[in-house]
């Protein structure tokens, strides 16, 4: 079976009460872990295809002081959810 190519674009990643030092590493780490998801996952299941023009991903809870890895891997997967919400 021929891998599918997926296009994922992020225009805005809005995320509350994390430092601006830090975007950086958490939008990497966002990258990382939804590249990871598609490739091993899939889409999710529910996902409809096509373009989603805004997915609320729900609220993430993390710990004070988490790593922006951490958090970013978190984000990812939040939005991994979305996806197979619908639109």
């Amino acid at each position: 079976m021929t891998p599918r190519r997926i296009s994922l674009h992020i225009d805005e990643l809005v995320l509350h009460g994390v430092s601006p030092a830090h975007r950086e590493q958490v939008g990497e780490a966002v990258r990382q872990e939804l590249s990871r998801l598609l490739a091993t996952e899939g889409l999710p299941q529910g996902f409809s295809g096509g373009e989603v023009a805004r997915l609320d991903a729900g609220a993430v809870h993390v710990t004070p002081h988490a790593a922006p890895q951490s958090l970013g891997a978190q984000v990812a997967r939040a939005v991994y959810s979305g996806l197979g919400r619908g639109k």
